[in-house]
């Protein structure tokens, strides 16, 4: 094989490996954060429908004061809560308005993870084309195409 194909090859393969794997990790991290977020979201709601179908209006709970060190409260009033809206900021809310801003969360959440799941797959198309060009390359038969990474 000539040298021109051995380097055409080996550029592939370095933009597979330095440019497009890198791409696809951070890009299924981001979109794992998000799925997290979702998940905060979610649960918070649900736990606010528990308040209220359950008409509670004071409880004790334990709070985490960090490192996992815990200390018992007492909450007079639950009808009001305050919701992290985000860059440390925490908004005080009514059931209702909690519910209003969480479900505007969500819708805003399930798009990004589906913008997410689309450059993923984006991603792993490019991947795939690559791997391609390099079996015509190499002038490989069909059935000995390179699988498509795992991950």
């Amino acid at each position: 094989m000539d040298n021109y194909r051995l380097d055409k090859v080996h550029k592939f393969e370095e933009f597979v490996d330095r440019r497009l794997k890198p791409d696809l990790v951070r890009a299924i991290s981001e979109r794992d954060k998000v799925f997290e977020q979702q998940k905060t979201f979610s649960d918070l709601r649900k736990n606010i429908e528990n308040l209220q179908k359950n008409s509670v209006t004071s409880l004790r709970t334990l709070v985490n004061l960090g490192s996992e060190v815990y200390m018992q409260a007492e909450v007079p009033d639950t009808q009001h809560i305050f919701v992290d809206v985000g860059l440390g900021f925490h908004v005080e809310f009514t059931w209702s308005e909690a519910l209003n801003y969480i479900s505007l969360r969500e819708e805003k959440l399930a798009r990004q993870i589906e913008e997410y799941t689309h450059h993923i797959a984006s991603i792993k198309a490019q991947i795939k084309m690559v791997c391609e060009g390099i079996r015509e390359l190499l002038q490989l038969p069909a059935e000995a195409t390179l699988q498509e990474p795992i991950f």
